[in-house]
């Protein structure tokens, strides 16, 4: 594993993992992506965790994710911005925004930057393996938890 700039490559283990989706997680805090690589790593293969936008959009191009993992809250770009860009730059990775702001306003939001799925950090331990599943086989994911309006 090589870390250079909030920018870890877990490197490949392909005669074992070969089959599993690969997911890049994007947050600022250390913790959270923590936190998810222990809740996906079983089932899924990371590729990548990123901690600054910059990296962020010049990497996905070359790992090449089934699956994002975006904060809203980033430094340098917010998650709306970096998930237009990548969209503009044909990035066919599915986005998952996993974020602390519950309020409709942000999941509206995301969805119209190109999101596929949505998940609090309140629930990220019970929603997103499912909500990863749910978007590489092409539905979206919304919680089900009560949305302040």
């Amino acid at each position: 594993m090589t870390q250079e700039h909030g920018f870890i490559n877990r490197g490949s283990l392909e005669s074992t993992v070969s089959e599993r989706l690969r997911v890049v997680l994007a947050d600022d805090n250390p913790a959270i992506l923590d936190i998810a690589t222990k809740l996906l790593q079983k089932d899924f293969e990371i590729v990548g965790l990123l901690e600054q936008a910059s990296i962020l959009i010049r990497e996905v191009a070359t790992l090449n994710p089934d699956v994002l993992i975006l904060d809203i809250s980033m430094p340098e770009m917010n998650g709306f911005e970096i998930t237009r860009r990548l969209r503009k730059e044909n990035c066919l990775s599915k986005i998952i925004f996993l974020t602390v702001h519950e309020e409709l306003q942000f999941i509206r939001a995301a969805f119209d930057a190109g999101a596929s799925g949505y998940v609090f950090k309140s629930r990220m331990s019970t929603d997103l393996c499912v909500a990863v599943n749910a978007v590489h086989a092409g539905r979206v994911f919304i919680p089900t938890a009560p949305i302040p309006q």
